[in-house]
């Protein structure tokens, strides 16, 4: 960027350096881990920044944590939107500065994500379906109380806060050429951005945004702030229907590319970095993997580092995602079929799924179903296998003895 930088981003970045004594006193400085398989399946050196190791679960306690300690002494009290993470991150910051906190989270929040921000002492209000609902009530409630709002993404001091992430990355990694980073509101890849780019304006800045919700790739695409329909995905930290307006001033002078990721991407990125990394991230958290795994970014030589921005996950939705995930990988398999319902059959078509190895986790017999042939019954089976291949041959051999399965 040279000589030339304009002012908010000057800013930012100076914000960031004094914001890195206050995030290290109350916050970890993540580890980065080198990934083998990740660099041997896109021929890159990749490198992972894991904030989901973070104090309470995410980076977004680095920005709350620089925000509020600027207003306090000056304010009697913190109010808050966020869908989860921000959540979290304000709550805590609030209880180290000692000020009281209310955090308006929208209905759809996540009953884990709820009950962490109440511990930390802070006032939870459901309000909203989407975050955008969220922060207009929490606006009011501003008013109404005489406390300071605080912005999730689009306030200088929170991007500010976030790009202490850029700072440890640079002395953890010998050398970055590409950075990629999850893209909700902006803050996070504003705060990196900015930080990176005045160290070296070579570097390659990438944002991933869900399909579901491409409010930047919308907004670049028309060259103004565009507000997109917020349609439901696994990666909800990055569900806001628009950018913020300093977040789409810093994306579009310093982001190189913006690229989206499908829900059944974000699924098979979750999975594959519990399976391969043992890492847990949540679905923004994973949004970056997707990408690579999607071959959504060419990394082909360059040494990369991956944001892992969040690892704040339901039990439930983990079970669901991997579900998911083995069933597009071909791995989980789903038939349906009719057998004549005497004895002897199941046992029969159950032993064939078991001599090419596949496991059975389910058998549901649908005898009300019309469409079967008179004494038979419906069969609905599911079952682990090494591979889609296994499942085509089970199927054959299941038709050479007289069995008429097709997957679901």
């Amino acid at each position: 960027m040279g000589e030339n930088i304009p002012l908010l981003v000057k800013k930012i970045f100076e914000g960031s350096q004094e914001a890195r004594k206050i995030v290290s006193e109350h916050a970890y400085r993540t580890p980065v881990e080198y990934s083998h398989e990740l660099s041997r399946l896109t021929g890159g050196k990749i490198h992972l920044k894991l904030e989901n190791l973070q104090k309470t679960g995410s980076f977004k306690i680095r920005g709350a944590l620089y925000k509020v300690s600027k207003l306090a002494g000056s304010v009697s009290g913190i109010v808050t939107a966020s869908a989860g993470n921000h959540a979290q991150g304000v709550a805590y910051a609030s209880s180290v500065f000692g000020l009281p906190c209310i955090v308006v989270m929208p209905e759809s929040a996540s009953i884990t994500k709820i009950e962490a921000v109440k511990n930390f002492g802070a006032e939870v209000i459901l309000h909203g379906k989407i975050y955008d609902d969220s922060e207009q009530k929490a606006i009011e409630i501003a008013e109404e109380r005489g406390y300071a709002f605080i912005h999730p993404f689009d306030d200088p001091d929170v991007i500010s806060g976030q790009g202490t992430i850029a700072w440890e990355m640079v002395e953890q990694i010998s050398k970055i050429d590409t950075v990629i980073v999850p893209l909700g509101g902006g803050g996070l890849i504003s705060g990196i951005s900015t930080v990176m780019k005045i160290f070296t304006d070579s570097v390659e800045i990438i944002g991933v945004e869900p399909e579901n919700v491409p409010k930047f790739a919308e907004s670049m695409r028309l060259g103004k702030i565009t507000v997109t329909e917020v349609k439901p995905t696994i990666a909800d930290g990055l569900a806001t229907k628009r950018p913020g307006k300093n977040t789409f001033r810093i994306v579009k002078s310093l982001v190189d590319e913006i690229v989206t990721v499908n829900e059944d991407e974000i699924a098979r990125a979750i999975h594959y970095l519990l399976e391969k990394e043992k890492v847990l991230a949540e679905g923004a958290g994973a949004a970056g993997v997707a990408a690579l795994l999607g071959n959504k970014v060419d990394v082909r030589g360059k040494n990369v580092a991956v944001v892992i921005s969040g690892g704040n996950i339901d039990l439930t939705a983990i079970y669901k995602l991997i579900i998911r995930a083995l069933a597009n990988s071909g791995k989980l398999a789903v038939i349906y079929g009719f057998v004549p319902d005497s004895p002897g059959n199941l046992s029969e078509v159950t032993g064939i799924i078991a001599r090419h190895r596949g496991n059975i986790i389910d058998v549901i017999h649908h005898r009300e179903d019309l469409r079967a042939p008179a004494w038979h019954t419906a069969l609905k089976i599911v079952f682990e296998v090494e591979s889609s291949q296994v499942v085509e041959n089970i199927l054959a051999e299941l038709e050479s003895r007289g069995y008429h399965f097709k997957k679901m």
